[in-house]
């Protein structure tokens, strides 16, 4: 006779099926990385390939100060102060400034200066790509030649009144974003 109940390995093999899929997920997404959508300003230069993703989840401080034409006040860009996960939620490092601070948890860091921006839609903070100075530490910066700054949520000037009467206030601003650092191919 023949049994219509399904064989006991199915469960299990769905199990490790879902593990294999979820790990998949979870692993280092260097290869799928794509900058097809992205401006041309803040592509990356031939020549180099991802070496790390990671997920900036943090505040950005903004100061009320006089303009720099002193024609009225403005809220100014102060820096960021993030976590950085990879694309499994576990934090691997930081993200502080001034001066903009990418470091990894084994101690290595890297600064940068900015090469481009271009706009990430409206109440997000832009797209951007900055050079990479020689990383400080040995570890997972070290090497690192560019990083973008992609899939940006939030982190705009906030629309409080910036006036006489508020000079010297700060306000921190939630945001995230995706930063990816290349390597030299």
């Amino acid at each position: 006779m023949f049994s219509s109940t399904a064989p006991h390995h199915t469960a299990p093999s769905l199990a490790v099926l879902g593990a294999a899929l979820l790990l998949a997920a979870c692993a280092p997404m260097g290869a799928r990385y794509s900058q097809e959508t992205l401006p041309a300003a803040v592509k990356v230069p031939d020549g180099h390939q991802v070496a790390m993703q990671t997920v900036g989840v943090g505040k950005i401080a903004y100061e009320c100060k006089a303009k720099k034409d002193m024609t009225g006040h403005e809220w100014a860009f102060v820096g960021p102060d993030a976590a950085l996960n990879d694309r499994s939620g576990m934090q691997v490092g930081t993200y502080v400034g001034p001066p903009a601070t990418w470091a990894s948890l084994d101690g290595s860091k890297v600064t940068a200066t900015q090469v481009a921006v271009a706009p990430a839609g409206a109440g997000n903070i832009p797209y951007q790509l900055v050079k990479a100075n020689p990383a400080t530490g040995s570890g997972a910066m070290q090497g690192v030649s560019y990083i973008q700054r992609v899939a940006t949520r939030g982190g705009v000037a906030p629309a409080s009144p910036c006036g006489m009467e508020s000079i010297g206030a700060r306000q921190w601003v939630p945001y995230q974003a995706d930063y990816i650092f290349w390597k030299a191919a």
